[in-house]
């Protein structure tokens, strides 16, 4: 691979490890990728965490084929949802996909996230939706998510757990973490009683300030 696609394989190593270090993957669950022109770089199916290497991660194009039948790894056997928001969303360039507690004990329940608090506005709108249920590594999946994720930057996935994307790794990272601590706070607010929920006007005031507002702006 050329040296882009190096330090990209790089970046991937070190944000898998440290969404395992902070709780949001353990052993071998989650994906991430990054988009590389017109190919994706990802995550290897079956890889505990821990043997990652750079040279671990596989490179796709956005047909779906390896770019090279040299890879020591295949893809995640999710490869599939991150084809697809690739190819829907010319705005994303990362999708962090994890199994992280608080999300997925949400999504067994077939719960999203309402507007509980402003800081749902991260994943570009007033919620976070959670997909309808279908089997990994399906198109049905894959489908299910993309319908979830329509002007969003994260939904949780129906007895699965969780998936943020953004215009870099660092943004997909960044928002994938703000999700897992809503999903906790709204989690432990639903044990004490009834979340009081922010109404349209209030959260159309704080999307509109996320617009300029720090590393949540848009560009």
């Amino acid at each position: 691979m050329m040296k882009k696609e190096t330090s990209q394989q790089e970046d991937l190593l070190k944000s898998s490890l440290m969404l395992s270090r902070q709780g949001l993957n353990h052993g071998a669950t989650g994906n991430l990728s990054c988009r590389s022109n017109n190919t994706f770089i990802i995550t290897p199916s079956g890889v505990n965490l821990e043997n990652l290497d750079a040279e671990s991660m596989v490179e796709l194009g956005i047909d779906g084929k390896l770019i090279s039948s040299e890879s020591r790894h295949k893809p995640s056997s999710e490869w599939l949802f991150h084809r697809d928001i690739y190819a829907s969303r010319n705005d994303i360039n990362a999708i962090v996909h994890t199994h992280s507690v608080f999300s997925s004990t949400l999504s067994v329940l077939g719960e999203g996230i309402p507007a509980f608090h402003y800081m749902i506005a991260v994943a570009g709108g007033d919620s976070i939706r959670c997909s309808d249920y279908a089997l990994f590594g399906t198109q049905e999946l894959s489908n299910n998510i993309i319908a979830a994720m329509a002007q969003r930057k994260a939904c949780l996935i129906s007895n699965h757990g969780m998936i943020a994307i953004g215009k870099n790794l660092n943004e997909a990272i960044n928002i994938a973490i703000e999700v897992e601590h809503l999903a906790q706070l709204y989690v432990q607010a639903k044990m004490i009683g009834t979340p009081k929920l922010l109404n349209d006007s209030q959260m159309l005031e704080v999307i509109n300030k996320f617009k300029t507002y720090g590393e949540w702006s848009k560009d």
